[in-house]
């Protein structure tokens, strides 16, 4: 039996570099982004029917991901969903109607990047935790950031204490080692997902400090740390773009997504030192109740989301 609820195909795809081809766009004007308060129990909004109605949003994308000075094929899957999480201690609550007032309704991204180097392949993770009231809570709580590959792991944890994130570093390099510090910053570039899920008007133009992609951060062994950058939000008929671009760091990332409501994420690319670095397509968009098809009856699902029925 087929559980899947599939969205609408998702077409005007990119080909080549139309990411970075911004020209004939409209830019949004500062003046005209606001910030966003999104009513979570609201059942007659249509967030509150997206997003509350007991399944997740699952995208599957093709990717191109520069290493080792070549770029390489793979998938990745953005997993976007809605749950009860504790303010104070930044998890999932078991019991949220017991904890209601330690609770906060957040979205969810577990963002899954997997590619392939030569004989050995890398497998890299994301999740961010960016509460849905952005009004009244205008920080993600928490992020977390994995990468394996043949050659060992790393482990990266930022949580919001106050104004300023506790990062935990674990590394098998050397020069990174095992680091416990605190970082500041405006934003983090890993939240800007959500928030143009939860309302791209939600990000505010201009320069800030930001904090680089952590998924970045690994593959250079940059130190996490804010920078400064410069937003445009960019519109047109098709897509939107989200383009950031850092003024001391040799970085731009745009994000293309849809001018209306739910804002699907359509493509990404992002050039550091001046070449492409990485770049994803979206493939499929479903709406689903993953976490209840485990069964090997349900392996089938998965060509509704164009990915193998095997990891290796």
């Amino acid at each position: 039996m087929n559980r899947l609820k599939a969205t609408p195909i998702l077409t005007s795809l990119l080909a080549g570099s139309l990411l970075f081809n911004v020209f004939g766009c409209q830019q949004i004007a500062q003046e005209d982004s606001q910030k966003v308060l999104v009513s979570s129990k609201d059942g007659k909004s249509r967030f509150a029917d997206y997003w509350y109605a007991g399944q997740a949003e699952l995208n599957t994308y093709q990717v191109e991901q520069s290493r080792y000075g070549e770029m390489r094929e793979g998938k990745a899957v953005m997993v976007f969903v809605t749950e009860d999480f504790s303010k104070s201690k930044h998890v999932k609550l078991d019991n949220p109607e017991k904890d209601w007032k330690d609770k906060v309704s957040v979205m969810k991204l577990n963002f899954v990047k997997r590619f392939v180097t030569g004989i050995y392949d890398y497998s890299m993770m994301l999740s961010a935790f960016t509460p849905v009231d952005l009004e009244n809570y205008p920080h993600s709580l928490k992020t977390t950031t994995t990468s394996q590959d043949w050659c060992g792991q790393s482990f990266v944890q930022m949580n919001l204490k106050g104004n300023d994130y506790k990062v935990q570093l674990r590394s098998y390099f050397e020069s990174e080692g095992d680091k416990d510090f605190s970082t500041g910053g405006d934003l983090l570039e890993d939240e800007l997902w959500n928030r143009i899920r939860i309302n791209p008007q939600s990000i505010q133009p201009g320069e800030m400090d930001l904090v680089p992609s952590t998924l970045f951060s690994r593959l250079k062994h940059e130190s996490i740390r804010p920078r400064r950058a410069r937003i445009r939000l960019e519109q047109s008929e098709a897509m939107n773009r989200l383009i950031v671009e850092y003024m001391h760091l040799d970085r731009t990332v745009i994000i293309g997504y849809e001018p209306q409501f739910p804002y699907h994420i359509l493509a990404w690319e992002e050039q550091d030192e001046g070449k492409l670095s990485s770049k994803g397509t979206l493939l499929q968009s479903i709406k689903a109740p993953y976490w209840t098809q485990h069964d090997n009856d349900d392996l089938y699902l998965r060509d509704s989301l164009r990915l193998p029925k095997t990891i290796f």
